[in-house]
């Protein structure tokens, strides 16, 4: 497994309607990514900045290159625009995250 780390940005204000919508991921956006090979997939929210940190482990035969053709994960993005820093096509603005240290 690979791990796999990145940061994006939540709109000011935005928090609760963030939890809410990831309490209630869509099934058949959770069974696409799953699909894909990702595995034990966290955010972590940086209250003072708005930076959401995501990590996630993914399989040696993953697939999540696919992922943003996707019909499903659009329409994830295009729901979730409006909370956060978005790229022209609604996908999430990400930065992706160094590895530094690593305590087995």
């Amino acid at each position: 497994m690979e791990t796999v780390a990145f940061r994006m940005t939540l709109k000011p204000g935005m928090r609760e309607e963030y939890e809410k919508r990831h309490r209630e991921i869509w099934p058949e956006l959770a069974d696409a990514l799953r699909a894909a090979g990702i595995r034990d997939y966290r955010i972590f929210l940086d209250e003072s900045t708005g930076h959401l940190f995501a990590i996630h482990l993914r399989t040696q035969t993953h697939t999540t290159d696919a992922l943003p053709a996707l019909p499903i994960m659009r329409k994830w993005w295009d729901a979730m625009a409006e909370l956060m820093h978005t790229h022209a096509d609604n996908s999430p603005v990400t930065t992706p995250l160094v590895p530094l240290f690593h305590l087995p």
